[in-house]
């Protein structure tokens, strides 16, 4: 079974506690977001693999410790998880950025597939999907599921927000996809909104209703 690791760092939790405010305004609850994404994409990194590489500073050799390999993809989830985005490309400016486009039928709740572009390298690098919210769990799994099927193998996913239905859903489907959750709430209400939550993400994101 993957990781499954939900955030205790004081700052995540001040954050996120910002973000559910329903008065916290588009600005900055973007920010908060972006923040927040950062802090998260801080402790899921934690395992990335290094190599040893010598390197002349101004007063002699040394050898010191770089990531190896091809990297990093991150994968947001349009259009919410585009929030993450800036934050984790503070910590990695190099990573390459795919996007995934996924909506929720109302009716049945399961997920449509309306976009996907990745690097072409993809599948060579370690990737991050991210997406605000994890709630039934099935625009998330279905991202990865398009992932696996593009050869990708060392796959992470990052939220903010996780209904336990969602959780499940994703151990079950994908039991070899480390989780890394900034809250684990309590449920999802009859519409499939996470209670408490903080609303529609992609709404409080762009400004949009």
């Amino acid at each position: 079974m993957a990781k499954l690791i939900i955030m205790d760092h004081p700052l995540i939790q001040h954050k996120i506690g910002i973000i559910r405010r329903k008065d916290t305004g588009t600005k900055d609850f973007r920010q908060m977001i972006s923040e927040i994404a950062m802090l998260i994409c801080y402790e899921a990194t934690r395992d990335l693999q290094v190599a040893d590489v010598e390197i002349e500073t101004p007063i002699c050799k040394a050898t010191v410790k770089e990531l190896r390999g091809k990297k990093i993809a991150i994968v947001p989830i349009l259009r919410a998880g585009l929030g993450m985005v800036d934050g984790m490309l503070g910590l990695i400016p190099a990573a390459k950025v795919g996007h995934i486009g996924l909506y929720r039928d109302p009716e049945t709740l399961l997920p449509i597939e309306y976009y996907c572009k990745l690097p072409a390298d993809c599948a060579e690098r370690e990737v991050f999907v991210v997406d605000p919210m994890l709630a039934t769990g099935g625009s998330s799994s279905e991202a990865i599921q398009m992932l696996k099927d593009r050869g990708c193998q060392k796959i992470h996913f990052m939220c903010i927000i996780a209904a336990p239905e969602g959780v499940a859903l994703m151990q079950k489907k994908h039991p070899d996809v480390d989780l890394f959750i900034g809250a684990l709430d309590e449920k999802l209400n009859d519409h499939g909104y996470i209670v408490p939550g903080l609303g529609d993400a992609g709404d409080r994101i762009f400004g949009t209703k």
